[in-house]
């Protein structure tokens, strides 16, 4: 029985890395509040569950309605993303800046905490434990190992491609996961300087970002190389926008401490 090739596992171990090292240089750099990736994590996990609790009643429904690769269904991914996950990371942002006097220093580390929940942990941690699991199981000779390697030969047929494909896989799914970092920092950054500055013009730049995932219907069409590459672009470009608008605030304390202030 053919087993799934171990390199595989080195996607979600590089991304779990990455967002560890990111938030690891950022509290050496900083010294940012530790609560700040606790309320990250309040804010991602009730958008999660929230996305969950709308898809599993309706996706068939809209999936049939408006088709697979349609406006609407990415309207409605799109629409998810930025109500759910933008608009509850504005939220907990500024209820943790009005009750626990949260710190500008504080704000990029919310943003990275965001993606940390969504690709170290939900995506990174959770797909190692499996692909592990499942690489132990199709080791041994028992019927758990025949039902399994044919339910991934059914669902998963990737995960037994020839090391030069699953190379090109990881690949890609390293810079999908680099766009999801990329974005969720952008938008957590803004949303935290929003609340922080008292400044609402920033959670409105940050929450046409959600409709990045307007695209993932088009993903097989486009192809997924050109797909990416449009995802990690609109992602980079994101986190220069929310660069740029908060730039003058970086650049003038005094006026950052008269808005908090006031």
């Amino acid at each position: 029985m053919q087993n799934i090739d171990p390199i595989f596992i080195l996607q979600p171990v590089i991304i779990i890395i990455i967002c560890t090292m990111l938030l690891a240089y950022w509290y050496f750099k900083r010294r940012f509040h530790l609560m700040v990736i606790v309320f990250s994590l309040v804010a991602f996990a009730v958008a999660i569950a929230l996305k969950y609790a709308v898809q599993i009643p309706t996706i068939n429904i809209v999936t049939n309605y408006f088709g697979a690769q349609s406006l609407g269904l990415g309207l409605y991914y799109g629409l998810q993303t930025a109500f759910f996950e933008i608009g509850l990371a504005f939220l907990v942002a500024w209820f943790a800046v009005s009750h626990y006097k949260l710190e500008r220093k504080d704000a990029e580390a919310y943003g990275l905490s965001l993606a940390f929940w969504e690709n170290a942990v939900l995506l990174g941690i959770l797909s190692l434990i499996n692909l592990i699991a499942y690489w132990s199981i199709l080791q041994t000779n028992t019927p758990l190992a025949q039902t399994v390697y044919n339910q991934l030969n059914t669902n998963a047929p990737g995960l037994f491609a020839p090391a030069s494909q699953a190379l090109k896989s990881i690949a890609l799914g390293t810079v999908e996961r680099s766009s999801s970092i990329l974005i969720h920092f952008a938008w957590g950054y803004l949303c935290f300087m929003a609340a922080y500055l008292n400044k609402k013009r920033l959670f409105f730049i940050a929450l046409p970002m959600g409709f990045i995932d307007f695209l993932v219907p088009f993903a097989q069409n486009l192809g997924i190389p050109i797909f990416e590459t449009i995802v990690f672009t609109l992602s980079a470009l994101s986190v220069l926008v929310a660069w740029q608008a908060t730039k003058q605030f970086r650049n003038n304390p005094k006026k950052e401490t008269d808005l908090t202030k006031s």
